[in-house]
């Protein structure tokens, strides 16, 4: 069966693989959040978690709501969810113990609530375009962030995509940070509008990378070192600028970075910056892109007589 207990966590069926495609066992997983809990704590910590998991012969699922089988010592905080119109009690993953339970539940994916104290982008290549897209585009970010006087850190999706962080500071509000953040997509779109886009809506994009400015605010983005529902069980893994032309996503995975020393996420990201005034005005300027699409969209269905 391959039951064990850590931290007092009876973890069980360890042997079982973990998902179709993953060339790994639930054992891998929870030796590898293990081996990373020192790393990917930080940011998970006191902020409200939903978790992607994935039970044997079964659809991926994200869960937000802890649920009620859940062991008491676990933290949690209710908060609204915007997107599902509803109060959702939220674990919140503080330590190994509880991060040890999540793994045997099998949560593959952690997606922890964005603070203020970050300005970021996440670059989105087309289904046909490939990770070397999306780092073309991220080059296309950090130019436009240098002319702003402003420096990221960059790690992988997991996936195809890109995320760049700039630490701000959390004095700014979430209004300003927004702001801020579709000044900076709208500045890299101008750098090279025939490789990416600010197009929320995916018909709009026409094959070029979506430099998405919408996570301020309510969003969630998968953490650093987070395991990846993929083939080969890939993890969002940081990556020193210099480097980012060279590497795969596929290079990190649960089992390539599992002894990694250090912390190369903390190590690589830059001091605070203070946010430009004319970027958050520029960025007071430019439509807000969920409420922009949705107006397109009534205005589009209206057009076709519907």
């Amino acid at each position: 069966m391959g039951d064990e207990s850590r931290e007092g966590v009876k973890l069980t069926n360890l042997d079982g693989p973990l998902f179709d495609g993953a060339e790994a066992t639930k054992r891998d997983l929870v030796d590898y959040l293990d081996s990373a809990s020192s790393r990917i704590l930080p940011a998970l910590r006191d902020r409200p978690l939903s978790v992607i998991r994935v039970r044997p012969g079964q659809e991926p699922f994200m869960q937000k709501n802890l649920p009620k089988y859940a062991p008491g010592w676990i933290r949690s905080v209710e908060m609204w969810a915007e997107s599902s119109h509803r109060q959702v009690t939220y674990a919140v993953c503080d330590d190994r113990r509880t991060l040890l339970w999540f793994a045997n539940q099998r949560a593959v994916e952690y997606h922890p609530a964005l603070l203020k104290t970050h300005l970021i982008l996440d670059l989105d290549p087309p289904a046909d375009g490939g990770f070397t897209r999306a780092v073309q585009a991220a080059h296309l970010v950090r130019q436009a962030l240098a002319d702003s006087g402003l420096t990221g850190a960059v790690k992988t999706s997991g996936a195809k995509g890109v995320h760049i962080f700039v630490p701000v500071g959390d004095e700014v509000s979430w209004e300003d940070l927004a702001a801020a953040t579709r000044a900076v997509a709208a500045r890299a779109e101008r750098i090279d509008p025939a490789l990416g886009t600010t197009a929320f809506i995916k018909d709009d994009r026409h094959g070029k990378v979506f430099l998405d400015s919408t996570r301020a605010g309510g969003a969630t983005i998968v953490a650093a070192y987070s395991p990846r529902i993929r083939p080969g069980a890939p993890v969002s893994f940081p990556v020193a600028w210099d480097e980012l032309d060279q590497v795969s996503p596929r290079d990190f995975t649960i089992h390539t970075v599992k002894d990694l020393t250090g912390d190369p996420w903390q190590e690589q990201m830059p001091p605070v910056q203070e946010l430009p005034q004319d970027l958050i005005d520029e960025g007071h300027t430019i439509p807000i892109a969920r409420v922009q699409a949705m107006h397109e969209g009534k205005r589009r269905k209206r057009a076709q007589g519907g």
